[in-house]
């Protein structure tokens, strides 16, 4: 929903915060051999927009990226 005044989407979908649980890489795309971004620890926070095929789209706050990455390296983000 940040970017509704600079892209138009058909809806926008409101972030799930989750955090990452094990060392992972952020990807370009969902396949696993597409480029890295950069790489996630634990404990870093990660705003997931979907979930489909075993991997988790979304935003890395922390360095301001998106992509891909497998979504059994994370965890919901205690309340």
């Amino acid at each position: 929903m940040r970017l509704a005044d600079r892209v138009f989407a058909p809806h926008y979908a409101a972030p799930v915060l989750m955090v990452v649980s094990r060392a992972t890489a952020l990807r370009a795309a969902r396949e696993s051999d597409s480029d890295v971004r950069t790489g996630l620890v634990p404990g870093d926070v990660f705003e997931v927009f979907e979930l489909a095929g075993g991997n988790a789209w979304g935003k890395a706050p922390g360095c301001g990226l998106v992509g891909y990455l497998d979504e059994t390296a994370l965890v919901r983000a205690s309340s």
